[in-house]
């Protein structure tokens, strides 16, 4: 067995290596590997054993997202319209200042 002391990291050249992830036989720091399984594995290797990267959304993802979307345009569309409504309720004496003049 290697003499893992006198390795370093194959991301980070400053840092001691920790493991040698099995997949790819490469050194790496304690930053750099991820357990997963039992094993200890790069970023990379784990994409690649899980099928991380190669997931798309697929068509329920892009529609979840155009629903959500339309609810927050929505949303804020009736926020804006009952907040002219409430300013329009005013009475205009309020804004001449005769209102406040009564009391």
């Amino acid at each position: 067995m290697t003499d893992l002391v006198s390795k370093r990291c194959l991301r980070h050249s400053q840092r001691e290596a920790v493991v040698l992830c099995p997949a790819c036989k490469h050194y790496f720091c304690r930053e750099c590997i991820i357990e997963h399984q039992g094993l200890f594995l790069c970023s990379r290797c784990l994409n690649a054993a899980t099928g991380g990267s190669k997931k798309g959304r697929g068509m329920s993802g892009v529609i979840g997202s155009l629903l959500a979307s339309a609810a927050g345009f929505l949303f804020l569309w009736m926020s804006f319209f009952y907040l002219g409504k409430l300013l329009l309720a005013i009475p205009s004496s309020f804004h001449e200042g005769t209102l406040w003049s009564s009391f």
